[in-house]
This record gives C-alpha cells, structure tokens and sequence, in this order.
C-alpha cells in the first residue's frame, strides 16, 4: 500500500508542478541530471561496499547492489549520447543474454583466476557478458555462483565488478555534465534544432516503452503454450516486477514533460500511465512466476496490454504534438 500512495502522490506533484519555459531545461534539470547523480552516488556506495564485504548474502552488500540496480534501471531508457559511447550501456547492463553468455564468461573468470582480470584496466576489456548489474546479480545470487570456488578469487572478482560499475557510472555522468546537457540545451554537435532534441527525447520515451511490452513483459510471457518464467529480468534476486514500476514511474514524468502546454494531453498521459503503474504495484509477483500460472498470466497480458496502448497515445497524440515521429532506436535491429 505504501508504494500505490507514493505512485498516486508522485503523479500529483508532476500535475501540480508549474511548467518551466523550456522543456528541454526541465527534463535535464529535473529528471536525467539527477538522475544520473543518483547512479553515480549509488554506484560508489556499492563499489565501496563490495570492497568491505564481498559476502554474496552480505545484507549491507546486497543493499547496496539494489540501490544501484533501482537508479540504473530509472535511467536505462536512456539510450543516447553519453551511454553509447564505449558500450556503456550494455557495460552495465548486458541483457537479454539469450545464448547465456554471462554464466559462460563467469565461469570462465573463476576458473582462470587470473589476477590481471582483477585490475581496473584488465576489467573494463573484459567481456562485456561478464560485467555490469545482471553479472553481479549472478555472484550475488545464483547459488552455483554465490558458492564458487575459489572463495578468494570470486570475492575479489565481486568487488572488480562493483568498482567498474561505478567507474562506467561516472564516465556516463562526466559526459552529461561536461558537454551533453549543454549540446541539448542549445541545439549544438550532433543537434541541429531544438526539434530534434524533442525527438531525441520523444525516442527515449517510446524506447522505454517498447522495453517493457516486448521485454520486461513479453520475453517471459512467452507464448500460452510456452511460458518462459525464466526469461524474466533479473529473477533470480526478484527484482522482475519491481523493475516494471521503476520503469513506468521513470517514463511518466518524461512524457508529462514532453506534454507541457497541452492540459488534455497532459490528463489523457496521466490515466494512462496510471493504469499500468496500479496494475504492476498489484501484482504481487516479484519474479513474474505467474506467466506460466493460467490463473496470474492473464494480470500480466493486461499489464502489456496497457504498456501497448500508451505506447499507442504517445505515437498517435505526443509525437504530432511535438513535431517528431518515433523513428529508429537503440533496440533496432538487434
């Protein structure tokens, strides 16, 4: 209940917020600057962390991975710019890994225990399978993994990925503060006009979106026949529904934003992202178990249901109002 008060109360202070006269100034001052400082923040606080207690079932250790996890996964529409460059993206979050790479490349470090894998540089040229957020969430909580030997090599290996994590967080969060906020706000580098920043942005929403009705969603929805429980984000440290309504909450002041100086617009998005937001809080499966369930499946289609259909407002409604069309994402493609 604590959670459905705070997502009702979080839409009313995006209602009652005054609109700012830019809107590109008010999504980077309000929502992706501090945002990304709240990765970074969190990030160091694990690396520090992991370089204390390397215990996979370590409360403060795993306090700390989930913190983290959250404030990626409240920037992880974000596909543009700063985390494109290097793979930084894909450095902190390597998924879906439909071939398995990640148990491969993990248990291939421990295997080698090569202490030159454990230095700053040797990890950041590592396979990128093996680093980021769903690598850890192998360490910390798949039980051949979490009780691998050497005991020695895979605590130091559990701090290295921690430490490139919040190393790869900041390099993102340099690049927003030293030049990519300011190339938004004035239409400079690889912008032309303030439409397309618009439509930079108006992308970053409908790549959200698409996330979360085709992966989030969808990949372990499966098919009646073939459910696949076990494609599901992050179900291993049952994050897989808590991710759904990071994502939703993240998306729904972006698009509020992006709406400004519309009020039907405005309350059109706001019932729209209300619906999904209360569905998801009310599902009471942390994993997304319930896909192969015939009795939960069909609360989970109606979540993707209703992602599909705001996806459908915003192509239809918010992108005209802009002056933008979807075009190609970061999902294209693959």
């Amino acid at each position: 209940m604590k959670h459905l008060l705070f997502a009702l109360a979080a839409s009313v202070a995006v209602m009652t917020t005054p609109a700012r006269a830019d809107m590109v100034d008010e999504i980077l001052d309000g929502q992706i600057l501090p945002a990304m400082q709240a990765l970074v923040d969190s990030s160091q606080d694990l690396a520090e962390t992991a370089g204390r207690t390397c215990q996979p079932d370590a409360a403060p250790l795993q306090n700390a991975y989930s913190q983290a996890f959250d404030d990626w996964t409240r920037v992880s529409h974000l596909r543009f710019g700063p985390t494109e460059t290097d793979n930084r993206a894909f450095a902190l979050a390597f998924w879906p890994d439909s071939r398995g790479k990640t148990p491969k490349t993990l248990a291939n470090h421990l295997r080698a225990a090569d202490p030159a894998l454990l230095t700053p540089q040797g990890f950041a040229q590592s396979s990128i399978a093996g680093r980021g957020f769903y690598a850890l969430e192998f360490m910390l909580y798949d039980p051949k993994f979490a009780n691998a030997e050497p005991q020695d090599y895979s605590c130091a290996l559990i701090a290295a990925m921690a430490r490139d994590i919040a190393t790869t967080a900041e390099a993102i969060q340099q690049d927003w503060q030293h030049s990519y906020a300011a190339q938004m706000r004035n239409a400079t580098g690889r912008y032309h006009d303030k439409t397309e920043v618009k439509q930079e942005l108006f992308k970053s929403l409908n790549t959200g979106l698409q996330i979360l009705a085709d992966m989030r969603l969808g990949r372990p929805l499966g098919s009646f026949d073939k459910p696949r429980p076990k494609r599901a984000e992050a179900w291993r440290s049952a994050r897989s529904q808590h991710h759904i309504v990071l994502a939703l909450q993240a998306l729904h002041p972006l698009a509020i934003a992006l709406a400004q100086g519309d009020e039907d617009l405005v309350a059109q998005l706001e019932a729209a992202f209300q619906k999904p937001i209360l569905r998801a809080l009310r599902l009471e499966d942390p994993s997304l178990a319930g896909v192969a369930d015939p009795a939960k499946r069909f609360r989970i289609e109606a979540l993707q249901q209703e992602v599909n259909d705001l996806r459908a407002l915003i192509e239809s409604d918010l992108g005209p109002s802009l002056g933008v069309l979807a075009g190609f994402n970061a999902l294209d493609g693959d």
